[in-house]
C-alpha cells in the first residue's frame, strides 16, 4: 500500500513539474483509479471471505449451500474446483453409508441363516452329553451333527462368495470353457446325494459346445442349479442336462421331474432367501440367488420356468457378444 502511494505521489511530482495542470490531472486520474482499486479490492476480499464461510458450511457438514454465485468472475475456476471436491466427497460419503448398510445387512443375513442349524447343533450337543444314551442313538445324533455341520459350512461359503460379488471384489476369468467339462465338475459334488435318491441324470450334448467364462464360478453357479433340481425331485426322478450353440450363444438348459415352481413363486425364485411354496424346511434360498449373479456377471442370462409334463426347467445362456 505504501509503495502504491509513493508511485502516485512520483507521478504526480514528474507532472507538475512539466506543467501544474498535468500535476492536477495526475493527482485526480491517481484518486481515481484509487478507488476503483480499492472498491474493486473490497469486493473481492468480500466474495472470498463469503466462498470462505460456504467452505466452512461444507467441512462441518451442511447439506444446503450455495456456490451459484460465484460462477463469474476471477473466482470461477476456484469455485469449478471447490464443487467438483464437494461433489466427489458427497459420492464417497454415500459410497460409505451403502457399504456400512451392506456390511450390517450381510451380518444380519449370515446370523438369520445360522440361527436355526446353531440351535440345532446346541440340542444335540445336549443330547450327547446324557451318560444313559443309547449307541445308536449317539451315532444318530453325531451323524446329524455332521449333517448341521456341512450345512452351515456350505451356507457361510456361499454368502461370503455372495458378499464378495455384492462388494465387485471378483475378477472372473475369460477363458475357453467346455460344456462337458463345466458339467462334470458341478455333479462331483452331487453324485453320491443323487445315488442315495436313486435319481438319474441325462447328460445329452454333441461334445463340443464352450463359451467365453470362468470355469470355477460357473461351476459354482450349474452346481447350484442342479443341487435345487435334485432337493425338488422325488426318489427315483430324473435331472436332464441338455446343451446347444449357436453363433449368438451357448445354451444349457437344466430339467427335473419333480413338481415344478408354483406359478406364484416364480418370479422369485432368483431373490435372495425367497423360499417357495415347494421349498424344504432345509432350503435357504440363496443358492439360485448366487447362480444367477455369477451367471449374469459372465454376460448371461438364466430364466425359470414349468415344462407342460411338470418340473422345473432352468435355461442358461452365455452370450459370444455383449447384450
Amino acid at each position: 500500500m505504501r509503495i502504491w502511494f509513493l508511485l502516485n505521489a512520483a507521478l504526480a511530482g514528474i507532472a507538475a513539474l512539466i506543467d501544474i495542470k498535468y500535476g492536477i490531472l495526475t493527482i485526480i486520474s491517481c484518486c481515481v483509479f484509487d478507488l476503483a482499486h480499492f472498491i474493486s479490492t473490497y469486493k473481492r476480499y468480500k466474495r472470498i471471505a463469503e466462498l470462505s464461510h460456504e467452505i466452512d458450511k461444507i467441512l462441518h457438514g451442511c447439506s444446503r449451500f450455495d456456490l451459484g454465485h460465484f460462477a463469474e468472475g476471477e473466482l470461477a475456476i476456484l469455485q469449478s474446483e471447490i464443487y467438483k471436491m464437494t461433489v466427489r466427497l458427497r459420492e464417497q460419503a454415500e459410497m460409505l453409508k451403502k457399504d456400512k448398510a451392506f456390511l450390517a445387512d450381510s451380518i444380519a443375513d449370515i446370523s438369520h441363516q445360522l440361527r436355526t442349524p446353531l440351535t440345532s447343533v446346541n440340542l444335540i450337543a445336549n443330547f450327547l452329553g446324557e451318560e444313559e444314551l443309547p449307541d445308536e442313538r449317539r451315532f444318530s445324533l453325531v451323524k446329524d451333527l455332521f449333517h448341521l455341520l456341512s450345512h452351515m459350512d456350505w451356507l457361510i461359503s456361499t454368502l461370503l462368495k455372495i458378499s464378495k460379488l455384492d462388494a465387485g471384489t471378483v475378477k472372473f476369468t475369460r477363458n475357453k470353457v467346455k460344456v462337458s467339462e463345466l458339467i462334470k465338475n458341478a455333479m462331483k459334488a452331487l453324485a453320491i446325494p443323487m445315488d442315495l435318491r436313486s435319481q438319474q441324470l441325462v447328460f445329452k450334448a454333441e461334445g463340443s459346445e464352450h463359451f467365453e467364462g470362468d470355469l470355477g464360478w460357473t461351476t459354482e453357479a450349474v452346481e447350484n442349479i442342479l443341487k435345487n433340481c435334485m432337493e425338488h425331485t422325488p426318489s427315483g426322478g430324473m435331472i436332464t442336462i441338455e446343451t446347444r450353440e449357436t453363433p449368438i450363444f451357448t445354451e444349457i438348459v437344466i430339467s427335473d421331474t419333480g413338481k415344478g415352481i408354483a406359478p406364484e413363486d416364480l418370479p422369485h425364485v432368483f431373490e435372495r432367501f425367497y423360499k417357495g411354496k415347494n421349498s424344504n424346511d432345509a432350503s435357504t434360498g440363496i443358492g439360485l440367488a448366487l447362480a444367477r449373479m455369477i451367471i449374469t456377471a459372465q454376460n448371461g442370462t438364466i430364466k425359470a420356468e414349468n415344462k407342460k409334463e411338470g418340473g422345473a426347467i432352468f435355461t442358461v445362456r452365455f452370450y459370444k457378444y455383449t447384450i
